[in-house]
């Protein structure tokens, strides 16, 4: 079976590139601009191409037809219907990556399911996934699209720490400040429920999705099976790092309120995402893909990545503006203490 892939060398599709290029029945292709070759495997086809230039892209698929092609790049509604364009009648299946943070935000009930509403006011992020799902999905209705949609939620790799508050530069700044042993930001009380997944365990559930009939005009999580609070995910980083967890919890609202004049925006991230708690049932998955299991908890995934990203200092940036924002936060709640 032949398979194309958008993007293919990120964080969730370079694991699924990667399993797949050591199975023989399967031959796969990449449409990217080749920015990252070296995460390529040698046996996998890559078509360059930046897919926004429709056109050329167009000319470089002429004549090409696909068992699947995933999409991991889309983000609005205009890049769905290019896709659209492209691969009308040229697939048998169109996988589409949604977001787990289209989930309706709060849920009435902290166990999601596929059928869980869709509605995000508080991330354009968000919003514009749902209405790309909304128009793949008209499609499949009115004309026999055949798209699957996947909802993928906080996915990592060896590259990635999990965090909830972290700077513009990324993780390694609250890393630094477990190393300096300085206290680190926690959203809300760090008791709300959260999902990690390690991007090995992703792809086995997005590879059995490809090509499967019953995925057809269907949508699934896919996550991992382990809860953790925010608490629980720290207290693993601050163990696998060998230093004291120093916590220090902040109302998810402040933080984007003290934020805003610095650049830093957690409206999306925190209160359209991360502080509420959830609880992703994936038995819709598993009907139908019965290998997806959690291979790599978080505590070895995050001691993989920690071992990665500790010996390849390109892999991170220090980030000071954002470690003086925290200590500025901090003495700002400390000092509104004292004048209580």
């Amino acid at each position: 079976m032949k398979a194309l892939f958008i993007g293919g060398t990120g964080t969730i599709s370079t694991a699924i590139v990667k399993q797949l290029s050591t199975d023989p029945s399967w031959e796969v292709w990449l449409l990217n601009r080749g920015n990252r070759a070296s995460v390529v495997p040698e046996n996998v086809h890559v078509i360059e191409c930046d897919v926004h230039d429709e056109k050329t892209a167009e000319e470089k698929l002429s004549g090409m037809t696909f068992d699947v092609v995933g999409d991991f790049i889309g983000f609005t509604v205009e890049d769905v219907e290019r896709d659209y364009r492209l691969f009308h009648g040229k697939t048998k299946q169109f996988i589409y990556i949604s977001s787990a943070s289209a989930y309706h935000k709060p849920s009435m009930s902290y166990i999601i399911t596929e059928g869980t509403a869709l509605s995000n006011p508080h991330w354009e992020y968000s919003r514009n996934k749902i209405a790309c799902e909304d128009f793949l999905m008209k499609k499949y209705r009115e004309e026999g699209f055949p798209v699957t949609i996947v909802r993928p939620s906080h996915t990592y790799d060896e590259r990635n720490i999990p965090l909830g508050v972290e700077g513009k530069k990324g993780f390694f700044q609250v890393i630094r400040r477990m190393q300096e042993g300085k206290p680190v930001l926690i959203q809300g009380d760090g008791t709300s429920l959260w999902h990690v997944t390690f991007n090995s365990d992703f792809a086995i559930g997005y590879i059995g999705l490809m090509g499967n009939s019953h995925a057809i005009g269907e949508a699934f999580q896919i996550t991992g099976d382990e809860t953790l609070s925010w608490n629980q995910i720290y207290q693993t980083i601050a163990d696998a790092l060998g230093v004291e967890l120093k916590p220090y919890y902040v109302s998810s609202y402040f933080l984007n309120d003290a934020g805003k004049k610095y650049g830093y925006d957690f409206e999306g991230s925190l209160i359209g995402d991360k502080s509420v708690s959830v609880v992703f049932d994936n038995s819709k998955l598993k009907h139908i893909v019965p290998a997806m299991r959690t291979n790599v908890r978080f505590d070895q995934g995050v001691r993989i990545a920690l071992s990665y990203v500790l010996s390849h200092p390109e892999a991170y940036q220090e980030d000071p503006e954002f470690d003086s924002w925290c200590d500025k936060v901090i003495e700002t709640l400390e000092n509104a203490k004292r004048s209580i």
